[in-house]
């Protein structure tokens, strides 16, 4: 969602690293674009202003040291700021000191309350909770049948009952404590605009089952208008914090950039594909790091661990140390990777890469060519694949879809990958990381 104001910032302080020192006139003119850039990816004009009025102060005055350059004296403080802007601290759902703990969605109709619900419910399974949902959208069509829909999936039950949604609501409360239900979780109605029958209900709903977590489900999608739903959300309801969700969107971020700072409730968790899976605690500070280009390595090394079968990445550790490393291995691999989410999400978190994929198409099409050619495949010509003749590539292509060209490519490229591991092996295999030739076709 921040490519397009990630790539105007590292203009910018581009333009910055060039100077020979920090000066007020080049601090000045580069924030001036900053404020620009912000406002044009729909940042709070308030927001912006205090937000540059901030760094200013910061920035002027400040040494420069030999061994930094200007654009990275300010790139730090910047960075700090953005920090501070999004949060500065991590903020933890709350957990109700007597059971069950009690969340209530709420926002616009189309912000994503129903799918977040199911997202949560599967966070907490996860997790070793026993969560419930709560069918309480009586007015949108099929909103019920979704939710019941997306509780089948997970095997998480969904509670409905034909009632108001106060008594839905109420009996539900009632219903997890009868029979130890950790947490639950409201799906409650939608509009298309804020109204004062839709503000009542919520608040008749609080009044009944006193959630420990009123959450606003905000679409990033609606730029700048979400801060004013969630202004006036808070002011009607009493929010206590706010999801945001469409986040792998082509929005332009504005939204989670002013949210924070003019309500002044924290974000805390994210959407961030549309897998029921998809779904993040907000971290500030690696936020301002992705936003800066400056990667998100944590993540992707908690989204690995969260995926990885250690037993299956133990054996394949066995097998490059014996340099037996083949195409049914590489198969194997290929499946953990796709379970980590796209590729260019993932790439876009290793420091230094995502600017470099500027211009690429990462939208996963080569490794689908490439799980094709895999699966048309026998055993053991994956095990072997010295023994790919002319007529078998034949037959691998045609039950592929793709060229022989693109088997031929593949091949290629494995056996280059094969000649590298023979070289690192033991106590190089870590170098050997940084190596890979790409398998794209």
């Amino acid at each position: 969602m921040f490519d397009e104001l990630s790539e105007k910032l590292e203009r910018v302080f581009k333009t910055l690293r060039g100077a020979g020192k920090l000066t007020e006139q080049n601090i000045r003119d580069s924030l001036r674009e900053v404020r620009r850039t912000l406002l044009e990816a729909d940042v709070n004009y308030k927001v912006a202003k205090d937000f540059i009025q901030s760094i200013e102060t910061k920035a002027i005055g400040q040494n420069t040291l030999r061994s930094i350059n200007p654009g990275q004296q300010v790139i730090k403080i910047v960075h700090q700021e953005l920090i501070t802007l999004l949060g500065g601290q991590v903020a933890e759902l709350e957990i109700s000191p007597m059971p069950p703990t009690i969340i209530m969605l709420c926002g616009l109709q189309g912000s994503g309350k129903t799918t977040l619900a199911a997202k949560l419910a599967l966070h907490y399974r996860r997790n070793g909770k026993n969560p419930l949902l709560v069918a309480a959208d009586i007015y949108r069509p099929a909103a019920i049948q979704q939710l019941k829909t997306l509780g089948k999936g997970l095997n998480i039950e969904v509670f409905y009952k034909d009632d108001k949604p106060v008594g839905i609501c109420r009996a539900a409360s009632a219903e997890a404590i009868n029979r130890g239900y950790t947490h639950v979780l409201f799906d409650t109605a939608g509009r298309l605009h804020i109204d004062d029958q839709l503000m009542q209900e919520l608040a008749d709903i609080k009044k009944a089952t006193s959630p420990i977590e009123i959450l606003l489900v905000a679409d990033t999608m609606t730029g700048q208008d979400a801060v004013n739903i969630a202004s006036e959300f808070d002011r009607r309801l009493g929010i206590t914090g706010v999801a945001l969700t469409k986040l792998d969107g082509d929005a332009r971020g504005g939204a989670a950039l002013s949210i924070r700072a003019v309500v002044g409730k924290p974000i805390k968790v994210v959407g961030v594909g549309e897998k029921l899976d998809a779904l993040e605690k907000f971290y500030p500070d690696r936020m301002a790091s992705r936003i800066l280009g400056m990667g998100d390595i944590v993540s992707l090394v908690e989204k690995a661990q969260q995926t990885v079968d250690l037993k299956e990445a133990a054996r394949l550790t066995e097998k490059l140390q014996k340099e037996s490393f083949t195409l049914e291995d590489f198969y194997s691999q290929l499946q953990q990777l796709k379970k980590m989410g796209p590729l260019e999400s993932l790439l876009e978190m290793i420091p230094g890469i995502g600017k470099s994929l500027k211009g690429i198409n990462m939208d996963g099409n080569e490794l689908v060519k490439v799980e094709a050619i895999l699966n048309s495949m026998t055993v053991e010509e994956k095990r072997e694949p010295h023994i790919l003749n002319g007529s078998r590539r034949h037959r691998v292509a045609r039950g592929s879809g793709t060229s022989i060209q693109d088997v031929n490519s593949l091949l290629k490229q494995f056996s280059q990958m094969q000649k590298m591991l023979k070289k690192f092996t033991g106590k190089n295999m870590k170098a050997f990381a940084g190596g890979l030739p790409k398998f794209g076709l």
